[in-house]
């Protein structure tokens, strides 16, 4: 008991932050729609800096018409069937443009949960493994999406936990079992992004096995939107499966699974995990990622991406962060406790954007912060409007602990 979850311990440390948060009119926040992108909480304008619609594509005509096209054509929301048994043909018009966009096998889910929780107890299991059940070793800060499985596999196989980009370690296990499947993101929700150049090795050196969620790359990332760690490995092969969500950047609706071959792409089919219940990948889902793969084969697509790296280095020369120049559009600001990011947060809402307090669980205690993703579709006066409110926030928090300790 406790080996793979402790939620009675975040609960009872994460709650009171939670709570805060809520009296400060930070979390469970209703809107309506706004001008130009900005969303309206009781008659406040304000920029949402937590969206990870990274190119602004959630609001683009293309795509909206192409879910409402799928609807039209199929005359529903959802066939409510398992898609192994029936699937309109839109699904494969999807998945075919999806597959080339990525140049592998692309195979479309609800969410990027239900993608985890195809691929890893097929991992574990050992048949993606050559017949034999490898041990599992997640990455410390692997999204919750694929952590809350770890009891699922470790109900296989054996599964551990190293530190955040521990390549040391990974390599010892490496060294010292026959078959070992690496779970990480390619770039993390809280910033930063895995070695990929030390996990190519390690795979070519010793075999390594690859469960990527690179959710916060795609379509934001690399010529035509494929992400930071699809195009380290050219072809994918059979040891490297790569998720992904299509809600955040791509400006869709669901996730998707990269694979390298139809053989394991058929293992998602035939396995009976979750793509065989009832709840398939919905209709304006599968319109919206037909439309979405033919914009990002277009120069729309690679102008946005210019735009968000322009936005991208203002920020970072405004406000230096561990993470400044690597190009991802997701950047964290520590101030200390809790109370501080939820202070924080709160005056820079005041200013007209809205940045995420990040506390315990999402990072460890005494390590809160501010969250906040850049967006292509914000003018340079935005963006210096938006650092002149962190700015601010920021120096008057550090005013105000100043003359408590005066």
């Amino acid at each position: 008991m406790g080996k793979f979850a402790n939620m009675e311990k975040v609960i009872a440390l994460g709650e009171k932050s939670w709570r805060a948060g809520a009296e400060h009119g930070l979390v469970q926040v209703r809107t309506t729609k706004g001008d130009n992108g900005q969303l309206i909480l009781d008659g406040h304008a304000f920029t949402n800096m937590v969206s990870c619609s990274y190119l602004g594509l959630n609001r683009h005509p293309a795509i909206l018409r192409g879910a409402i096209d799928a609807i039209e054509r199929e005359g529903v929301l959802n066939h409510s069937v398992s898609r192994t048994r029936i699937a309109p043909a839109l699904l494969s018009e999807a998945e075919d443009a999806m597959s080339q966009l990525f140049e592998c096998e692309a195979y479309l889910t609800p969410s990027c949960f239900v993608a985890s929780a195809t691929v890893l107890p097929l991992y574990a299991s050992g048949h993606l493994t050559e017949g034999k059940k490898p041990v599992v070793v997640f990455d410390k800060r692997c999204h919750f999406s694929m952590t809350i499985m770890k009891a699922s596999c470790g109900d296989e196989t054996e599964v551990l936990t190293i530190d955040h980009n521990d390549m040391v370690a990974l390599e010892e296990l490496c060294k010292t079992h026959e078959k070992v499947v690496y779970v990480c993101d390619g770039a993390y929700s809280t910033g930063g992004v895995a070695p990929i150049h030390d996990i190519v090795r390690l795979q070519n050196t010793y075999g390594l096995y690859l469960y990527i969620d690179d959710s916060h790359s795609i379509s934001a990332y690399a010529p035509r939107g494929q992400g930071y760690m699809r195009p380290a490995f050219g072809a994918l092969g059979d040891r490297t499966i790569i998720s992904g969500s299509l809600a955040k950047s791509f400006g869709a609706i669901g996730g998707v699974i990269l694979a390298g071959s139809a053989r394991i792409r058929e293992l998602f089919d035939f396995a009976n995990g979750p793509t065989g219940w009832s709840q398939q990948f919905s209709v304006p889902g599968m319109g919206s990622a037909l439309a979405t793969a033919k914009l990002h084969r277009t120069s729309e697509v690679a102008d946005l991406q210019g735009r968000l790296q322009e936005n991208i280095a203002y920020f970072d020369s405004r406000l230096p962060s561990n993470d400044a120049g690597n190009g991802l559009p997701i950047r964290f600001v520590e101030v200390g406790e809790a109370e501080a990011a939820i202070e924080a947060s709160k005056r820079i809402l005041a200013r007209g954007f809205y940045v995420s307090a990040i506390f315990f669980p999402i990072v460890p205690r005494g390590k809160a912060g501010l969250r906040m993703m850049m967006r292509a579709d914000m003018s340079r006066e935005q963006m210096k409007a938006f650092c002149d409110a962190i700015e601010e926030a920021i120096a008057q928090r550090v005013a105000h602990e100043a003359a408590l300790t005066a």
